[in-house]
């Protein structure tokens, strides 16, 4: 595999530390949200700092290249275009599912607006083989596919996250980008061992490394990218650095902005952890057990040899592991390697029987290939996960309910939080009202087109339900759906047309 350029040590570009991503001192390059940028009127900033020679890579987060579906040709376009408009080296994405349901599955469309983790099986690790290479022949760059953080679990998994990852890079050569905070979400909340991640995959295909902070709340690890790198993720980093020398090492920070002397602070720790020569301590490399997190020696921390000289750096911090199981499973169960010891309760889970879908001898429709039947099996089972998060359906067999539960109050909370940013005229208008408005309009109504048609639609639920109470309020509410959608909301046989399409997708 070709060597890339070496980036450096960067920080994710957002509007609302834009100028003090300028000042920070030694920045090698930015990544971009690629989604947030136009081609033709790309930020003054960004600008400012390609002038300097300052990389920018543009990071996607709506491809849904883990989904069922093939990857759609407009997003590839409109990525390709901003890749060429940057004049980045590469380009990266996740490896995730944003969206289900739709034609292959003969159901409704729905939106996750949120990144959802793939299960490791033979069925999607196929359909992602095939949506990476339609990727690749699109884009004018290479593509770097990152490891995502999650809640919840699939069951029947056949592969761990390092194997999984090991295989699609063998079969499609695409780069990794691993975020070492993504490790550490998985290992609380899923129990794997973040070691045992990095031992299995091939560190020559990381193209950079992603950094961030979280919380821990009741037991659950949140990636919030609002919060200083706790030590547990420096370690990860340190651990990974003692197998490869990233070409690059970015912090993440996307919300409850620091000072900017806190953000030097980050990165100068960053830089120390992967600067600082490190060697894996025997426990280290022979572990393969979980709940022991890292251990490795800093020789820059390391007195001259005497015996029981020497600093181990902190251990990951061990939280409730969580017992989180799926929907269906997406292929046939197979014995694979677990990611941890399993828990009573997994040990006693009896098996779930697979969605209704063509069966994998079935034969494919002309021109599709052998891939078809799991296309199938993907989108069914990621259909009726999806539709339980945001639709307020069911939750299938098999789910860890609290666990979704969880998860179903994260997707809301990050609804409403995106749609006040996208519209925030409706928080002005609703005052304190606003977010248990949303939240319980979120309960059974999925997002149909992106957010700015959410806080659309949020608004129409509301004017037809005669709210808010308060006239002037409510007048407010009227012009502003009114400037932006209609001159009036939609007559009774519409609402109609939209009560029964919601109550298709809730059924």
């Amino acid at each position: 595999m070709k060597q890339l350029d070496r980036l450096g040590t960067g920080i994710g570009w957002r509007p609302e530390i834009a100028a003090a991503v300028e000042r920070l001192p030694g920045l090698d390059w930015v990544e971009v949200v690629a989604e947030n940028v136009c081609p033709g009127h790309l930020p003054d900033s960004i600008g400012r700092l390609r002038e300097r020679g300052v990389t920018v890579v543009p990071h996607g987060v709506s491809l849904g290249l883990g989904g069922a579906e093939r990857p759609d040709a407009r997003r590839l376009a409109d990525l390709a275009g901003r890749v060429e408009a940057l004049g980045a080296p590469l380009v990266t994405e996740h490896i995730a599912f944003v969206r289900a349901g739709g034609a292959l599955t003969a159901s409704p469309g729905l939106e996750a607006g949120h990144l959802l983790p793939v299960p490791r099986t033979r069925d999607a690790l196929d359909v992602l083989c095939e949506n990476v290479r339609i990727a690749q022949d699109s884009l004018p760059v290479p593509l770097a596919l990152e490891n995502i953080a999650a809640l919840i679990s699939w069951p029947g998994e056949e592969m761990t996250e390092g194997q999984f990852l090991a295989e699609l890079v063998e079969r499609t050569g695409v780069r990794l980008l691993i975020d070492v905070a993504n490790l550490h979400t998985n290992h609380v909340n899923r129990g794997e061992d973040p070691v045992r991640a990095l031992d299995e995959l091939p560190v020559e295909a990381i193209a950079y490394v992603h950094v961030a902070g979280g919380l821990e709340r009741d037991g659950v690890w949140h990636d919030t990218h609002a919060h200083p790198v706790p030590r547990a993720v420096l370690d990860i980093l340190a651990e990974l650095r003692s197998r490869t020398d990233p070409p690059g090492v970015l912090l993440e920070r996307d919300d409850d902005f620091p000072p900017e002397e806190e953000l030097a602070a980050e990165l100068e720790t960053i830089r120390a952890t992967v600067a600082a020569p490190v060697r894996r301590t025997p426990a280290a490399q022979a572990r393969g057990t979980r709940g022991t997190g890292t251990d490795v020696v800093r020789e820059a921390d390391v007195a001259p040899a005497t015996p029981g000289n020497g600093t181990v750096s902190e251990a990951v911090t061990v939280s409730e592991a969580a017992t989180v199981s799926a929907t269906a499973t997406v292929s046939a169960p197979a014995p694979a390697p677990a990611p941890a010891p399993a828990t009573a309760h997994e040990s006693a889970r009896p098996a779930v029987p697979a969605p209704a879908a063509p069966s994998p001898a079935a034969p494919s429709a002309p021109g599709q290939g052998p891939e078809l039947p799991a296309r199938q099996r993907l989108g069914l089972a990621q259909a009726a996960l999806l539709s339980a998060l945001v639709a307020g359906t069911p939750a299938p067999e098999g789910f860890d309910a609290r666990r979704l539960r969880v998860q179903i109050r994260a997707l809301a909370a990050k609804r409403a939080d995106v749609v006040a940013k996208v519209a925030p005229e409706l928080p002005e208008i609703l005052g304190a009202g606003y977010r248990p408005a949303y939240l319980d309009y979120a309960k059974s109504r999925p997002m149909r087109d992106g957010y700015r048609r959410d806080a659309l639609d949020f608004a129409e639920h509301l004017l037809v339900a005669g709210r808010p109470e308060d006239p002037v309020a409510r007048r407010r509410l009227t012009h502003w759906w009114q400037d932006r959608a209609a001159p009036r909301p939609p007559r009774r046989a519409t609402r109609f047309v939209r009560a029964a399409r919601a109550a298709l997708v809730r059924g």
